[in-house]
């Protein structure tokens, strides 16, 4: 019986260590957020939004225009990753993205109720700068919260339209999102907020010849950028 016991007993001081042995073998790639540079590529859906400052142009005829975007258009973006790793829990990443959406606006007139309603398509190359500020890794899966700039330029803009944007932006991004950490690369989903910082509304309309437009043209004083970015990173 005593040696029963003593078989016993090693055999249940042994258990929890073998039981711990097996956890960590759970946990997939467990150095990989060591590595000092790593690539990926990400794929997402986007809104691209606008504040619209109404300028109250009374036209010859009596007219007060105002406009607005009634609602958000999905677009697509796509693009690659570049980060690098600078402590356990910091990380300064790039992502430089191509997003390709348009914008629906409303202009409608303050007294008749009359409306004209239009759409212009933005193509954008963004080139953004992130601090991505982890939590501690919790099995397979790391929480993480990111703060950053972008700097934006259009491509292949399109001119003699009611509602003309420049060609570039410049603003502040931040974003939520979660590492997953699959065997053979991570999975992380994102949730990100672009907050444009200038003016983009072009207001030197040279090129806008048709005289039925101006009246729209003439009714916004100010243009800033708003968006909203779903991602899926694979990393």
């Amino acid at each position: 019986m005593k040696k029963i016991t003593i078989y016993l007993c090693l055999l249940l001081s042994f258990l929890p260590c073998s039981t711990f042995g097996q956890y960590r073998k759970l946990q997939h790639r467990p150095y990989a957020d060591q590595r000092l540079f790593h690539l990926g590529f990400t794929l997402g859906l986007h809104t691209q939004d606008l504040i619209l400052t109404q300028s109250g142009y009374l036209n010859d005829n009596g007219e007060v225009w105002f406009s607005e975007i009634p609602h958000y258009t999905p677009g697509f973006s796509v693009g690659m990753i570049a980060d690098m790793h600078l402590n356990s829990y910091l990380n300064l990443r790039t992502i430089p993205t191509l997003y390709l959406g348009e914008k629906y606006f409303v202009f409608r007139e303050q007294t008749s109720g009359e409306e004209y309603d239009t759409h212009i398509r933005n193509n954008y190359l963004y080139l953004p700068l992130h601090l991505k500020i982890s939590s501690g890794r919790i099995d397979n899966f790391r929480p993480y919260f990111l703060l950053g700039s972008y700097g934006s330029i259009e491509l292949g803009s399109r001119k003699k339209q009611a509602v003309l944007l420049k060609p570039y932006d410049f603003g502040i991004e931040l974003g939520v999102g979660c590492d997953f950490y699959l065997p053979l690369f991570n999975l992380s989903p994102e949730l990100k907020f672009g907050f444009g910082l200038i003016d983009i509304l072009e207001t030197d309309r040279t090129d806008l010849t048709d005289e039925s437009l101006q009246k729209y043209a003439r009714s916004l004083s100010k243009a800033t950028q708003r968006m909203i970015t779903l991602s899926l990173h694979f990393e």
